[in-house]
């Protein structure tokens, strides 16, 4: 099954950026964190169980505010306590997935860079699992060479810890500047289920610069390897007009 749908509601709120989902034919939303945690419990639940009336599946991304792999350990807590948190609400929400931007190596190699956040994550699941929140650490690929997060690290990452992760297609290709769709579908062949994130993306030596509208010819090209490889996926659309962006998708998955 291929779900699509945007990320956060464009400043409508979550009832009714529910509502217009399901006026669109979209099966799917994240709910954004990305500057602060903007929900109690009560509201996650709420949501939620709407979420569930209209079968929209729900995800949730953390605040940016992350490093777990910062030479300061109270900026570490700091980061620990930002995803513990939307773990909290991902609970009440039912949403499965909590994406997000895990490190920076800074000064660190890629492999103390990986020990450190391999470390973290372990930290956090044990502490995910005695609260009794039934969600997925998912770390995100990210779109700058000095962050922690290509395709092979968090691979390894689920292998050797059982955390999920988060395929930002755009992301890979702001990173590499290149992306070979075969080459990255055949090292997720044993993945079940991707969740996904994808947009048009800007991108500069240094890696991603902005998400800008996502072109046609992309969406296309991303969807039919999505129906080549078979897979089951969950696509959240991060453009400007992640709406509108969606519609778009979901017109060119009708036609393949």
């Amino acid at each position: 099954m291929i779900k699509i749908g945007p990320a956060g509601t464009s400043g409508m709120g979550y009832t009714e950026g529910l509502k217009y989902c399901i006026e669109l034919g979209l099966d799917a939303l994240e709910v954004e964190f990305t500057h602060s945690i903007h929900m109690n419990n009560k509201t996650a639940e709420e949501v939620g169980k709407l979420a569930g009336r209209l079968n929209i599946e729900l995800s949730v991304h953390c605040p940016y505010y992350i490093n777990l792999a910062s030479n300061e350990k109270k900026k570490i807590e700091a980061s620990k306590k930002r995803i513990l948190d939307s773990c909290e609400r991902g609970h009440y929400l039912n949403a499965k997935y909590i994406v997000f931007h895990a490190a920076y190596y800074g000064k660190h190699s890629k492999e103390e860079g990986y020990d450190l956040v391999k470390k973290e994550i372990m930290e956090m699941q044990n502490k995910i699992k005695n609260n009794n929140n039934n969600v997925i650490l998912a770390p995100e690929t990210t779109g700058k060479p000095s962050q922690f997060g290509t395709m092979d690290e968090l691979l390894r990452l689920s292998r050797e810890t059982g955390c999920g992760f988060c395929v930002d297609f755009s992301h890979l290709l702001a990173r590499d500047r290149k992306l070979d769709y075969d080459e990255l579908f055949n090292k997720l062949k044993d993945i079940k289920h991707l969740h996904c994130h994808f947009s048009g993306i800007e991108y500069g030596e240094k890696g991603e610069k902005r998400h800008v509208i996502t072109p046609v010819d992309k969406i296309r090209e991303l969807l039919k390897y999505v129906k080549k490889y078979n897979k089951d996926v969950t696509i959240i659309n991060e453009s400007p007009d992640p709406f509108g962006d969606c519609v778009k998708m979901k017109k060119v998955l009708n036609q393949l």
